[in-house]
């Protein structure tokens, strides 16, 4: 038979059961809306957390303190006290492949402002801290070297802090209460965005190194140093300087452990590539399972279409259709409600990966692979599943389908 008539027979079969073949049809439809809607969620959320990565710099190096023996205890990350502020500055005196370098304090504090307050972290740290996030001051002027030497009760404001304690009002040159001690407003910072990891850069205060170590947290130590490389390319070579340089200066002899970690931005986005990954693939095999039930009921639908048919399948054989012919017939059936339930799957699917970004704000991406990895699956389901019942019907005896009431 020619291809148009195995078309216009599969076709006007189907239309004898229209309610049974759109209900066949939807289960591809959801399978496939699934698989590629959580797709773009997995893409999403890692182009989010790539471009959240690249916004702290890809030459931007963090040196934290931590993993030391001591009577056979190792401590963790930020377990040990031995980095100092004259560390950092050894760093960007003694290391070639380093442009900037940022020691810091970290702690949280209520903000206060007349009857308004917010709690949120409270970052002690220099002028070359803004320089090494490539985060501009949009109000105002970040902290400068003099703040930093006199110990000066000055702050700069992360976009939300400004936002909760002085709404549209401008805060530069008012005064905050930080643990109850007077600090006047410097200037108020860009809006960053989210930290990647499930916080919020806006929320945040920066103050003097100096003033958060002896006023705020009466410590001497720091809790880390920011780094930044004089380029990309140059990220190992300054990793090793800076690891050389304090391992001298900690008096750590070879084979010791380094009572430092150091972390780049490489890592980091190594890290969200291989998680994202990994949580893409989960979601679209769950997904996955849902184009299997929708296969499986095209399996369903075609063997009662075979049942049903018997005696249509037998007249066409005693009037010369060969096996060829009606497994051609059926598979055509079979292959029309895959291609449908994958057509109008991948627009419910676009649709809604678009309402998950508007109402959820959850960020999404649709990619054309994602959409052709969908559809043409969606259309293999539909064959594989569609060619048991064509090859049965194909393989029935003429003369006891002549018989069949």
């Amino acid at each position: 038979m020619s291809p148009a008539a195995l078309m216009q027979l599969g076709f006007s079969a189907l239309a004898r059961n229209r309610m049974r073949a759109a209900l066949t049809v939807l289960g591809i439809v959801i399978g496939v809306a699934a698989v590629i809607a959580t797709l773009a969620i997995g893409q999403g959320a890692r182009a989010a957390v790539q471009a959240q990565i690249r916004t702290m710099g890809a030459n931007t190096i963090s040196v934290i303190p931590g993993t030391v023996t001591s009577g056979g205890a190792r401590g963790g990350m930020g377990g040990i006290t031995t980095m100092t502020s004259e560390d950092a500055d050894a760093i960007a005196r003694e290391c070639p492949s380093v442009t900037a370098v940022a020691p810091g304090v970290r702690s949280f504090a209520q903000v206060v402002y007349g009857n308004q307050n917010w709690s949120t972290s409270v970052q002690g740290t220099t002028p070359d801290f803004l320089i090494i996030r490539q985060w501009p001051v949009e109000r105002g002027v970040g902290l400068t070297d003099s703040d930093v030497r006199g110990g000066a009760k000055v702050c700069v404001l992360g976009a939300n802090v400004a936002l909760e304690l002085f709404g549209e009002s401008d805060p530069v040159g008012q005064m905050v209460r930080i643990k109850d001690i007077p600090f006047r407003v410097a200037g108020v910072l860009s809006v960053k965005g989210g930290s990647g990891w499930g916080g919020d850069n806006d929320d945040t205060v920066l103050v003097p190194i100096t003033t958060a170590q002896r006023k705020l947290s009466n410590i001497t130590h720091v809790h880390w140093i920011s780094v930044a490389a004089m380029s990309e390319k140059q990220v190992d070579m300054a990793v090793e300087q800076i690891s050389e340089l304090l391992r001298q200066r900690h008096r750590i002899r070879p084979g010791e452990n380094d009572d430092f970690f150091i972390r780049t931005q490489a890592e980091a986005a190594s890290t969200a590539e291989e998680t994202s990954k990994v949580m893409t693939l989960l979601l679209a095999s769950i997904a996955a399972v849902s184009l299997l039930v929708g296969g499986i009921g095209i399996m369903n639908i075609m063997l009662v279409s075979v049942t049903e048919r018997t005696r249509e399948i037998g007249v066409r054989r005693a009037v010369g259709a060969s096996r060829l012919d009606i497994m051609m017939q059926f598979l055509v059936e079979s292959a029309f409600l895959s291609l449908a339930g994958g057509a109008l799957g991948v627009l419910v699917g676009v649709l809604c990966a678009r309402l998950i970004s508007q109402f959820a704000r959850w960020p999404t991406m649709i990619q054309a692979e994602a959409v052709v990895l969908a559809f043409g699956f969606s259309t293999l389901v539909g064959l594989f599943f569609g060619f048991y019942p064509a090859r049965r019907a194909a393989t029935l005896d003429p003369i006891e389908a002549l018989r069949y009431e």
